[in-house]
């Protein structure tokens, strides 16, 4: 948190998206993409397979910059609740009420792990700073990393719409976008299964298998 406040308007993030940040936002725009692949030819069973091609991407264009925003909404908000704190925190009455503050704005596992000495010390640093921001803002590299959301998910989209821009039968076209769509889902397993530290071949094939599931759903639907 005191981090958060010294630098605050300036870079207090992680350097542009942290590893799940960057997998789930692909995966978003992936699904996105099979999503409206298939419920395009749920309404026109006739558009012409380039239309399907413009209208993916477009989706996912739209898709992009809602993420983006939300991104920047939840940044604001989290320095918002941090820049919260520490005033209540330097307001409080006597230290204990201020380690009382810090302890309820902490999720149970991590006040589990933190002794009241700690606690205190995290106390001591919010009060021995020499100012707070009256409100939080908002930095380039902030709007940098709202681009690299945008961007994630749009990128995402290639793969999964290319066979629509290459192949002329609409229904071969479905058939490789859905392969590629389930490659996409494994891999990403693979990195989050990496990252959190599990099997990583085992959250591949669930996220694989996650994939199928939903593709399958699209096609009942008439996708």
């Amino acid at each position: 948190m005191t981090e958060t406040l010294k630098t605050e308007g300036k870079a207090a993030r992680e350097p542009v998206l942290s590893p799940v940040d960057r997998i789930s936002e692909l995966l978003f725009g992936l699904l996105m993409a099979v999503s409206f692949t298939g419920a395009v030819s749920v309404a026109d069973g006739g558009a012409e397979i380039h239309e399907l091609f413009i209208a993916a991407f477009g989706c996912n264009l739209a898709w992009g910059i809602v993420d983006a925003v939300m991104y920047l909404v939840r940044v604001v908000t989290d320095r918002g609740r941090a820049l919260t704190l520490a005033r209540t925190v330097r307001a409080a009455p006597d230290a204990q009420a201020g380690r009382l503050a810090i302890e309820n704005s902490l999720s149970r596992v991590v006040a589990g792990l933190l002794s009241p000495t700690e606690i205190e010390a995290i106390r001591g640093r919010v009060v021995a700073l020499p100012s707070v921001p009256s409100r939080p803002t908002l930095g380039w590299s902030d709007l940098g990393a709202g681009l690299a959301v945008f961007a994630l998910v749009v990128l995402a989209t290639f793969p999964v719409v290319i066979p629509f821009a290459l192949m002329q039968e609409v229904a071969a076209a479905k058939y490789w976008s859905n392969g590629i769509a389930v490659v996409m889902l494994f891999l990403g397993g693979l990195g989050l299964g990496k990252y959190a530290g599990y099997g990583s071949l085992r959250v591949g094939f669930i996220m694989m298998v996650l994939g199928l599931l939903l593709i399958a759903a699209i096609m009942a639907l008439g996708g």
